[in-house]
């Protein structure tokens, strides 16, 4: 609904039946954050008047209620046509093939700022063997092996065929398909162990860092970059409403969806010495580019079948992403540990 337009509020607030003119705006008030001005109020009705898209009940002053018309219940349903095609322009309606949504991910300007953070902590050198957890399509092999230099060796981890072959396909990468749970590589065998937003989806974190535990040479170091779902914020002017689709994802779509805040606790369970933990928060100012992170529709959809939030609360919140002006942010922690020297 285009929230600039007094008429077209005014008819999205009689959608549901007859209301007077301080009911008509207190609707408006609950779809916007805010009521419109006595002056706009006034004029809109009058003016819907004026085109018979409304029309007045009997009643008395400003008490009298006003009921959409036929004509009006049309050009209303014409406006959120208009708005669904805006909708559906705007937003992914499909989850994203996976390497393509790694590929394009690693390419914004947000993932790209947290990324350097995770590869200066990790401190490569040369001669180095380095793991790369969850390597995916193998986007940061390349910067890995430039840090290592040929003296030293990057072998990308994952445990999806498709990954590995992706990655394996690139010049001089070397690939292993396995699970970090359980690696077949002797202990104390690596330099460097990265891990860049894996840990928020396997089954068992502790077990995984006792594998890096493991695996790490005395004095090797882990670098771990992984969000805190439950800092995610999408502006909205209903609070309710932005608060239930933040909190749907964190319940139903993410498997450890508050690892960055407890990673720090569990890498020290796990045997390793904490050294550093640098938040990093991503701000998105545009629709588009956060929708391929967040899967705004998507996870719109999904918040409605979990009954996290009402088919009317849902339009609502897409209309005023999609409408603008537009904000989110959520924060991912990189956390340094290293293996103690015996």
């Amino acid at each position: 609904m285009r929230t600039n337009d007094a008429q077209m509020l005014v008819l999205s607030a009689l959608a549901d039946g007859p209301l007077h003119g301080y009911a008509v705006n207190t609707a408006i008030e609950r779809m916007t954050g805010a009521r419109l001005g006595r002056g706009s109020l006034s004029g809109a009705l009058a003016r819907l008047h004026g085109k018979g898209l409304i029309a007045y009940l009997d009643g008395d002053g400003r008490r009298r209620p006003v009921r959409l018309t036929d004509d009006g219940r049309a050009a209303l349903g014409r406006e959120l046509g208009a708005l669904a095609d805006v909708t559906g322009r705007l937003f992914e309606t499909v989850v994203p093939d996976r390497i393509a949504y790694q590929e394009r991910l690693a390419a914004t300007d947000q993932v790209r700022a947290y990324k350097q953070v995770l590869l200066d902590a990790l401190d490569a050198r040369p001669g180095h063997l380095v793991l790369d957890w969850g390597c995916g399509p193998g986007s940061d092999l390349d910067a890995l092996a430039r840090a290592v230099t040929a003296r030293g060796r990057v072998l990308g981890i994952d445990h999806d065929p498709e990954m590995v072959r992706r990655a394996g396909a690139l010049p001089h990468a070397h690939v292993l398909h396995a699970d970090v749970h359980r690696l077949p590589l002797a202990a104390d065998s690596a330099d460097r162990v990265r891990t860049d937003r894996l840990l928020q989806h396997l089954a068992d974190v502790p077990r995984a860092l006792a594998e890096a535990h493991r695996v790490l040479r005395p004095g090797g170091r882990l670098v771990a970059a992984e969000p805190d779902w439950d800092t995610l914020a999408v502006d909205h002017p209903d609070l309710d409403i932005a608060r239930a689709w933040s909190r749907h994802l964190a319940d139903r779509i993410v498997r450890n969806p508050v690892i960055g805040r407890q990673l720090p606790r569990l890498a020290a369970q796990s045997g390793l010495d904490v050294r550093a933990v640098v938040p990093v928060t991503s701000v998105y100012r545009e629709v588009r580019a956060a929708d391929q992170v967040l899967g705004l529709h998507r996870n719109t959809e999904r918040a409605v079948a979990g009954g996290y939030l009402t088919r009317r609360q849902a339009d609502d919140f897409l209309d005023h992403l999609a409408r603008g002006p537009f904000l989110a942010s959520v924060t991912l922690h990189v956390v340094t540990a290293e293996k103690p020297r015996r």
